[in-house]
């Protein structure tokens, strides 16, 4: 009789608890009930569209490789030695160019690829954390970049080259002149839209990795070809279209960049020896930044937020848009309707910061 007592207490105080937590029995059974875990396959037509764009297309070869080899598995079954294996085979079979670092960066696209994938998978319920075998495999360790910031001279060979060669130098001194002054990444211009043009404030929208959005300062004159190159090629006022384009009135697209490299590496050597991209010239002006006012404007003429390695001291130092178009004044020698006391204004060469004078770029 005693332990019947006992047991009456103990549903007693289970019943109590459910109803404390707003959950039904009938909720107990349903989801106790086992979900059928999917394929590689099916899984993955599931998540293809539950992703930004950008993670779509740069895990897009790595998860065809995964169809490729575990298609046909379910997602429970690959261990983390497998998918260590998986990384190994595609840091083996990488492409192999002339900038080519032993495939590591395959190898880490392809665990991120499965990262992203069993992360998903979480979200959904059809594995607990502790069954996700992904976080279990470490990345390859991060080489440093071997980019660094180009000198004047180089920078000028660039411009003199990309100004009188090509089938359209207009728009390739643009492109490259808007990479300077505002050391976009090559995601950002190609979504600049005409709407993204404050005319008066002399700003930019960009918009880049990670959905961030951050209004930029540019010189008067660069804001003023931006607005012809506009008109002249069927960008119209007010519209959301991409505003870079050809003569055609066609947009342009991340084809453009390689064809302006390419040409470049035909004409210097060096170019295509160290693989010059339009990254580098993200490394130049941020580097000129940093030396001439300080790593808080730098950080911000770059949009860089959130978490870092700077420490916490970030938080209370951060620079504003007013210092970030001083640091644009002082660059291309130009007043800037925002600027602030332009602390390293007296660094810079009246010509330009960076040796380069906005009418030999436009």
């Amino acid at each position: 009789m005693a332990e019947d007592r006992s047991g009456a207490v103990d549903l007693e105080t289970v019943r109590l608890l459910l109803d404390r937590l707003g959950v039904s029995v009938s909720d107990l059974v349903v989801n106790s009930a086992p979900r059928t875990v999917p394929t590689f396959d099916e899984y993955l037509d599931r998540i293809a569209d539950a992703v930004s764009p950008g993670s779509r297309r740069a895990y897009a070869s790595y998860w065809r490789r995964i169809r490729e080899v575990w298609g046909h598995r379910r997602l429970d079954e690959p261990t983390a030695s497998e998918i260590k294996q998986l990384a190994e085979s595609a840091k083996r079979s990488a492409v192999v160019r002339s900038n080519s670092r032993g495939g590591r960066s395959a190898a880490e696209h392809m665990i991120s690829a499965l990262r992203c994938l069993y992360q998903h998978a979480v979200a959904d319920g059809l594995l607990s954390e502790a069954a996700n075998p992904a976080v279990r495999v470490s990345k390859p360790r991060r080489l440093a970049s071997t980019r660094h910031a180009l000198t004047d001279g180089q920078l000028t060979q660039v411009f003199a080259l990309a100004s009188t060669t090509g089938n359209d130098p207009e728009l390739d001194t643009l492109l490259l002149r808007l990479h300077v002054e505002t050391a976009c990444r090559r995601g950002g211009a190609l979504a600049l839209r005409r709407i993204d043009l404050d005319v008066e404030q002399c700003l930019v929208r960009l918009r880049e990795k990670g959905e961030t959005v951050r209004w930029q300062p540019v010189s008067p004159s660069l804001m003023q070809h931006l607005l012809a190159h506009a008109e002249q090629r069927g960008a119209a006022a007010g519209t959301r279209e991409q505003l870079l384009r050809y003569r055609n009135g066609r947009t342009i697209t991340r084809r453009r960049y390689d064809y302006i490299w390419q040409r470049l590496g035909r004409h210097l050597s060096w170019v295509a020896t160290q693989q010059i991209s339009t990254h580098w010239l993200r490394h130049t002006t941020l580097t000129w930044v940093e030396r001439n006012f300080s790593y808080a404007v730098a950080r911000a003429f770059a949009g860089h937020t959130g978490r870092n390695d700077a420490g916490p001291t970030a938080t209370y130092v951060r620079a504003d848009v007013h210092e970030v178009a001083a640091a644009i004044a002082a660059l291309t020698g130009e007043p800037h309707p925002l600027a602030s006391a332009p602390r390293g204004a007296s660094t810079a060469p009246h010509r330009g910061g960076l040796g380069v004078s906005p009418k030999e770029v436009s």
